[in-house]
């Protein structure tokens, strides 16, 4: 009896308590069972480091702050180039604004559990917190259905999105979709209008797009240098931007994450713990 009395409880499970809110300003969202787990230290940069995306910088703590003093906001999407700083500044937006004596919660919830999103949702309905809720490496295959279960909580259900929660997410496509997914679409589709209307709209319900582009060699030395200055990592100019160009070489590619991966390989040799 006891063992059919908990496979019922795992089946059935009673109603979620209300998390306490208070015990952190972050949390991970996670299912089965569905739970807030709070996070005492969140991974991040600061926002003075991240280096070559000042328009994009401003626009989002812009729109960040305007949500946590109860004023309208928008859904973000910042998409674009790999390693560039998409998740690193929505994390350092949320620093920046709750800084300034802002009330803010940052709730993250991975891909593969947005079904549960309607669940998470009635959850922080009923607090009187604001909460940034945060999807990393937003994107979706051809056969994933996952990107259903999201319209219509962003825009257009009947209960939509509380008031006190905003939608942040990042992806490497501007449309969330590889672009193989929709031209099969209009080209199998009996309306092949209809069918594309149907994979981009998802990316239409986020009323900020914030795009995101491969830096320039001097942008990438600048935020070399900016880690250096802020962590006291000493070196010469001449002897970064040799060493800095010929790793960038080896990695194929230049970005803020080949950056910061340089210079923790630096600091590692200058005996500077991070």
């Amino acid at each position: 009896m006891e063992r059919i009395a908990a496979a019922l409880e795992r089946m059935a499970p009673a109603p979620l308590a209300a998390p306490d809110y208070d015990a952190a300003d972050a949390f991970v969202w996670h299912v089965s069972p569905d739970r807030l787990e709070p996070v005492g230290k969140v991974n991040r940069v600061e926002i003075d480091l991240l280096v070559g995306i000042d328009r994009s910088r401003d626009t989002l703590v812009e729109n960040t702050r305007q949500f946590a003093r109860g004023l309208p906001a928008n859904n973000a999407l910042l998409w674009g180039a790999r390693g560039m700083g998409k998740s690193s500044l929505v994390k350092a937006a949320h620093a920046a604004v709750l800084a300034e004596g802002l009330n803010i919660k940052i709730v993250e919830i991975q891909r593969e559990d947005l079904p549960s999103v309607g669940r998470l949702l009635n959850l922080l309905r009923g607090s009187d917190a604001r909460f940034l809720l945060f999807c990393d490496d937003l994107s979706f295959s051809h056969d994933d259905q996952h990107y259903k279960s999201l319209k219509a909580v962003l825009d257009g259900g009947i209960e939509g999105r509380p008031d006190n929660v905003i939608f942040y997410a990042t992806s490497n496509r501007r449309h969330l979709m590889p672009r193989d997914m929709i031209e099969n679409e209009r080209s199998s589709a009996i309306n092949p209008s209809e069918a594309v209307e149907e994979k981009v709209s998802l990316s239409d319900r986020f009323g900020l797009w914030l795009g995101f582009h491969p830096c320039t060699q001097d942008e990438y030395l600048a935020m070399i240098r900016g880690y250096c200055d802020a962590h006291g990592v000493t070196i010469d100019d001449d002897t970064l931007r040799a060493e800095a160009i010929e790793w960038q070489a080896t990695r194929g590619a230049r970005s803020g994450r080949v950056a910061w991966q340089y210079f923790t390989d630096l600091a590692g040799r200058k005996g500077v713990a991070l």
